[in-house]
């Protein structure tokens, strides 16, 4: 995906909601709940592992600032954080992003397994 077609490229400045000068965060446009947010990369890159560690660091101390602000705004009871990585694992938009999605009581009949959910046989243990 070139830059020239990617979302997360060509972000308008009213979706985005914290930023540095290396990531952004902005509200996911489909999101799995209420307060879900994804945290991106300014530069484009596909693969979370070729991120500079400056970039890492950079990635994960916005998500903590995201998180304070969904929680105080949502009062979520939880979250999942996640980074799909290469398509069979799902990633769809090849530009970096990690999802922070807050978990409500309720909001599914069993959360155990939480993110081994992806491969649903292996989600209980």
């Amino acid at each position: 995906m070139s830059t020239k077609d990617c979302p997360f490229c060509a972000l308008r400045p009213e979706e985005i909601f914290l930023s540095n000068d290396l990531c952004q965060a902005r509200w996911d446009s489909n999101p799995v709940n209420e307060g879900h947010v994804l945290i991106v990369p300014i530069r484009h890159f596909a693969d979370y592992f070729d991120a500079t560690d400056d970039e890492k660091r950079s990635l994960w101390e916005m998500l903590e600032k995201a998180k304070k602000l969904v929680a105080h705004k949502y009062k979520p009871d939880g979250f999942n954080i996640g980074v799909n990585v290469g398509e069979i694992a799902g990633q769809s938009v090849f530009h970096v992003h990690i999802h922070l999605i807050p978990r409500y009581k309720g909001d599914v009949p069993d959360p155990k397994g939480g993110v081994r959910g992806v491969l649903p046989h292996k989600r209980k243990y």
